[in-house]
């Protein structure tokens, strides 16, 4: 009888102890409730109410904790209250899939059968596929020096068009406009050089032959025509009087008699003018 009685007392024992050990989890949560590899958490396990308020129990870093290969166990807290207990595990995975917590021993009590999941941040019903070459690196201004090239070669397209339609007729006006101002220059320069010579003593008959044929030259540049075998009755129909001044001068040049010097300034002088009026009068008929 006594040997039933002992049986039946050591499966008791057992029986009560297994209670304590497997501490199912299903009423467990994670906090976060989704986990990933690396992500720290909390476990949390509700437990019953005690019949009074106990310090809580708290496990930090060192030999107290539990030890596993694929968790890493920052600290583990159990609170006893009246209005309900819990135990709190703060951890982190470094593996996927579904891990099984070694044995929590905590202030007299045992914890097992503690499991989570934990997931991998690659999709695992995908097969890993290399991803292409990365692009080579665009060098700082590279998007100014191509905006660039392509706007200059706009510019350049439009001009070529410009230049089929407009571009020679204005470049020969600009041609024109440059020899006319070559022609008035070098005349210019020319009655000032006689003007020179004058004050040198330079024989008065060789001042009025180089007037009048630099002059004539300067006539048949300007005006296209063959100016240079003219006489002064032929400058009759010209708007500026041309006619008086070579008559002059022609008289001046064959009359044999004494020229002044003052005749010879003022028909300079007389040139000048005639420059200054046929520039002026060709800038009018260009506007």
């Amino acid at each position: 009888m006594n040997k039933y009685i002992f049986v039946f007392c050591i499966f008791c024992f057992f029986g009560l102890f297994n209670s304590v050990l497997q501490a199912q989890n299903t009423n467990a949560y994670l906090i976060p409730r989704q986990i990933y590899v690396g992500d720290p958490a909390v476990l949390v396990l509700p437990l019953p109410a005690t019949i009074q308020n106990s310090p809580d129990i708290v496990l930090r870093n060192g030999s107290s904790l539990p030890t596993s290969d694929s968790i890493d166990f920052h600290k583990i807290t159990l609170e006893r209250r009246t209005v309900g207990s819990r135990l709190m595990i703060e951890f982190t995975a470094f593996v996927p899939g579904i891990l099984e917590f070694p044995v929590i021993e905590i202030g007299g009590e045992y914890f097992d059968g503690l499991q989570i999941t934990v997931h991998s941040l690659i999709n695992s019903r995908v097969a890993p596929v290399l991803s292409g070459a990365a692009s080579s690196l665009a060098m700082p201004g590279t998007a100014a020096m191509l905006y660039g090239v392509m706007a200059a070669l706009a510019i350049v397209i439009l001009g070529v068009i410009w230049f089929f339609y407009r571009g020679r007729t204005v470049l020969y006006r600009l041609k024109e406009k440059w020899r006319y101002y070559r022609l008035f220059a070098s005349m210019r320069k020319n009655q000032k050089s006689l003007c020179r010579l004058i004050n040198k003593g330079v024989d008065k008959r060789v001042i009025l032959d180089l007037l009048s044929e630099q002059f004539r030259e300067f006539l048949s540049l300007y005006t296209g025509e063959n100016c240079r075998s003219m006489t002064a009755q032929e400058f009759e129909n010209e708007p500026i009087p041309l006619k008086y001044f070579f008559s002059k001068c022609d008289e001046m040049r064959f009359s044999g008699g004494t020229t002044n010097t003052e005749d010879i300034l003022a028909m300079l002088d007389d040139l000048r003018k005639f420059l200054i009026l046929m520039e002026e009068t060709r800038k009018e008929s260009q506007k």
